[in-house]
């Protein structure tokens, strides 16, 4: 996972509207959920900053995003309920998030990469796992478009809801990384009613061609 962090860049990007409550209410279902500073609202998207986290993730390669998802989500839940070299279970958190690429062949499958937030426990000592198609991924400090959507986040669902993201941040003008995006889920299968997904895209480093955001939010929240 390559991420890009710069606060100067996203507060220049929107038109923003200072939020009643940024506190992350998505998960409803885990414990411990990925935090974030809310730096830039609009009425389509948000920019979010966040700090320094360690993963879980496996690559799957499929035809659809779902399948792959299916495949990856299997080794990860394998490893937080005890396949791992101490036999020790993981806390659940929230949220799941795939890497999907932006450019596929038309007849050829993709590579997706999911990923699960290890807890506070073991952010700094996990534990390793026994399956060697795991690996830990360091997601430094970085800032992130989001849009928010509900429902089921299906292989057609999330690019449509990719292209809505980008067709705005075209339209304004902003920079981000175009080889990849991530689908981001927080709730379980079992959950039918006010689900939240997402889609994230990562800020690029360099400067964009104008001013558009108005206000600067200052939240601040911890990771955990």
């Amino acid at each position: 996972l390559i991420f890009f962090a710069n606060h100067n860049i996203v507060l220049r990007l929107c038109v923003c509207y200072r939020p009643s409550n940024s506190t992350n209410s998505y998960c409803t279902e885990s414990k411990e959920c990925l935090q974030f500073d809310l730096l830039c609202r609009t009425k389509e998207y948000e920019v979010r900053h966040y700090s320094p986290t360690r993963w879980v993730s496996t690559d799957a390669e499929a035809y659809f995003m779902g399948v792959g998802a299916a495949l990856a989500f299997r080794r990860l839940y394998q490893y937080i309920t005890g396949a791992n070299e101490r036999g020790v279970e993981i806390e659940m958190t929230a949220p799941v998030m795939i890497k999907v690429p932006e450019q596929t062949q038309m007849w050829g499958p993709a590579l997706y990469t999911l990923s699960f937030l290890l807890p506070s426990a073991f952010q700094h000592n996990p534990p390793a796992p026994t399956n060697d198609k795991l690996y830990f991924t360091d997601m430094p400090e970085t800032d992130v478009y989001v849009w928010s959507y509900g429902g089921w986040m299906l292989s057609i669902t999330s690019r449509l809801h990719a292209h809505l993201l980008t067709k705005e941040l075209n339209r304004v003008g902003a920079n981000y990384n175009h080889t990849h995006h991530y689908a981001v889920g927080y709730d379980s299968p079992l959950k039918l009613l006010n689900r939240h997904n997402e889609v994230w895209y990562l800020v690029e480093e360099e400067p964009p061609p104008s001013s558009r955001c108005l206000t600067q939010i200052h939240h601040h929240h911890s990771l955990f």
